[in-house]
């Protein structure tokens, strides 16, 4: 798939552009803070109806404005999808082919992006939650299922989070709410694990493929869940990871009334990366970590590929600084005729060398767009 034109009103430091974009590497080559990471993050919140920067929708709003409007001419093996984000005071509404969606799994996945930028070298180095993140977000532009999956653990969770708090100042439980509930977000749990699972497994199939070629086959990258739920069993199902999660939820439940909170689930889970079946985060070398958010990173294209039938776009936020030569070779060789690509840079510096085609390059100067001829 491909974004072949975008129109933006209203958004950040973009009050009305339309552009035209090429199938193969698009450039968009400008000072700091003119506006190139607001272009990327367009086709970011196009995709994904949220920005991967805020999570306030006003501040994707220009200045002394009500609304924002973006529309995108999404190009696929079957035809063209029109898409568009209206931002607005009441909220925003997502329209595809010109006809409001009513549920965001009917929207996510008609435009599916991978975003590459410095900051997500945390995905190995940060927090579990990063990574949970991490995980939610690509796995729900693959499958809608997962996406309702967990838009309806997390609603769950709130409310058996808010229940927890109000027995722990009240010191009154009704037994039978509380078992309705946890068997509910042991139903969603459950199926959200067993997809992590099943998906990680590909992930990692294709981040090894590529670690490989980039560590010359001197390591190997490996993945690993971590979760409260027992996994050495072979013939793993959804049924048997919902049956030991809803023990620990049952087992445990003074503990979580005590703390307010709930313990158990995938909400607290987390993936451990490995080379050579040390964990990178730890012991890893800076080479290292950044090998394996690359790694990450470039074989989300193979999956995504695999799983939906079309190529995603890319979406590199200045990244090829934060590369040394071999790995920024290594990811401009992976994309060649392959992907289209949105590359931020102040500098071409060589960039295009490595490039099979001639990119379309952008100059970005305070909002405006101007292309190279």
């Amino acid at each position: 798939m491909r974004i072949t034109t975008l129109k933006l009103s209203n958004f950040r430091n973009y009050e009305n552009v339309c552009v035209e974009f090429n199938p193969g590497v698009n450039v968009l080559l400008g000072n700091n803070a003119q506006g190139k990471t607001n272009l990327l993050e367009s086709i970011y919140v196009l995709a994904l109806t949220k920005s991967h920067r805020t999570a306030n929708n006003k501040e994707l709003i220009s200045w002394h404005n009500d609304y924002a409007q973006l529309k995108g001419l999404i190009q696929k093996r079957l035809g063209n999808t029109n898409l568009e984000i209206d931002l607005g005071k009441k909220g925003k509404k997502a329209k595809v082919n010109h006809i409001e969606q009513a549920k965001l799994s009917s929207y996510i996945g008609n435009l599916n992006v991978i975003l590459f930028a410095p900051e997500d070298l945390s995905i190995v180095k940060g927090s579990p939650s990063i990574r949970r993140r991490f995980m939610d977000t690509e796995f729900s532009q693959i499958s809608s299922q997962y996406l309702y999956n967990t838009t309806q653990y997390k609603k769950i969770l709130r409310q058996r989070n808010n229940y927890l708090k109000k027995v722990q100042y009240s010191h009154k439980k009704d037994e039978i709410y509380l078992e309705v509930i946890s068997k509910q977000i042991a139903a969603f749990g459950s199926k959200i694990i067993f997809s992590r699972l099943n998906l990680l497994k590909k992930l990692e199939h294709w981040a090894q493929n590529i670690h490989s070629e980039i560590s010359q086959n001197a390591e190997k990258l490996t993945f690993k869940y971590l979760t409260s739920v027992n996994l050495d069993d072979n013939g793993l199902t959804t049924d048997k990871i919902y049956s030991d999660l809803l023990n620990s939820l049952t087992n445990n439940q003074n503990k979580e009334i005590h703390q307010g909170t709930t313990l158990y689930g995938p909400h607290r889970d987390d993936v451990q990366f490995l080379i050579d079946e040390r964990n990178v985060q730890t012991f890893g070398s800076q080479g290292q970590q950044r090998t394996t958010a690359l790694s990450l990173k470039l074989s989300e294209i193979d999956l995504m590929k695999q799983e939906t039938g079309e190529y995603p776009i890319l979406l590199l936020d200045d990244v090829l600084s934060e590369l040394d030569d071999g790995r920024q070779t290594h990811l401009l060789n992976a994309i060649k005729n392959k992907v289209q690509t949105f590359i931020t840079t102040t500098s071409l510096n060589g960039m295009t060398q490595d490039l099979a085609e001639k990119p379309a390059i952008f100059n970005i100067d305070n909002g405006n767009l101007s292309k190279n001829n």
